[in-house]
């Protein structure tokens, strides 16, 4: 926010006794003391707006605006607007976000009702179209798509169960030659199976490249070292 000069005191919006008006203005308002003037901003010929220093709890940066005025040729100045207004660097809320666009994954408790969009590009009505995920004698009022397919395929395999994961990079052995590996099927595909051991990722889908330390062949260093 840009500031003038207070020095010009030829114009009664700039007058000690703007000032004044300008604190009076704010103290009707305000929830304790106004503090220091700190400048003049949006200056012209019949208006300006000073600015002073507030002490707001919960408004950090902050400051009080007061749009003053004067017609031309009096030096009469009255009180347009008070405000407490943003600085530069005041603490602000982040911008509004639409309920839809806040949900993060995991954010489904019980009783919360979540319904598809209704662009959901993840699912179709119709189970002849061609990007359509369907199963024989399986019927739904939806259709997963390939998109959504790929979308979760992608998901998992960046996730905490895929091949770049932590525990997978310290692996010896890997899901795919486990004997608590389940690999899935069409549509999914062999990359991706599910862990039944219940000391690892017990009904996860893992990555076929995934890894722990719980592998079927895994052997314990014996005491004596061997």
């Amino acid at each position: 926010m840009e500031s003038v000069s207070q020095n010009n005191n030829s114009s009664p919006l700039l007058s000690d006794k703007a000032i004044e008006v300008a604190r009076e203005a704010i103290l009707e308002i305000a929830d304790g003391e106004v503090g220091a003037h700190i400048g003049v901003s949006g200056l012209s010929k019949n208006v300006a707006t000073h600015r002073f220093e507030a002490s707001v709890p919960g408004y950090t940066g902050w400051e009080w605006n007061a749009v003053v005025a004067c017609a031309t040729g009096s030096r009469w100045v009255t009180v347009n607007e008070v405000a407490l207004m943003p600085a530069r660097d005041a603490l602000q809320a982040p911008d509004w976000v639409p309920y839809s666009e806040r949900l993060r994954p995991g954010d489904l408790g019980p009783g919360d009702i979540m319904e598809p969009a209704p662009d959901d590009e993840r699912l179709t009505k119709d189970s002849f179209a061609k990007d359509a995920v369907t199963f024989p004698g399986r019927e739904t009022s939806h259709y997963l798509t390939e998109e959504g397919l790929n979308a979760a395929k992608t998901r998992w395999r960046k996730g905490k169960f895929g091949p770049n994961s932590e525990f997978a990079e310290q692996a010896t052995m890997y899901c795919k030659t486990c004997a608590f590996y389940i690999p899935m099927q069409h549509p999914v595909g062999e990359n991706f199976g599910v862990c039944t051991n219940e000391y690892s990722a017990d009904g996860r889908v893992v990555a076929a490249s995934y890894g722990c330390g719980a592998h079927a062949d895994t052997k314990a260093p014996r005491h004596d070292g061997k």
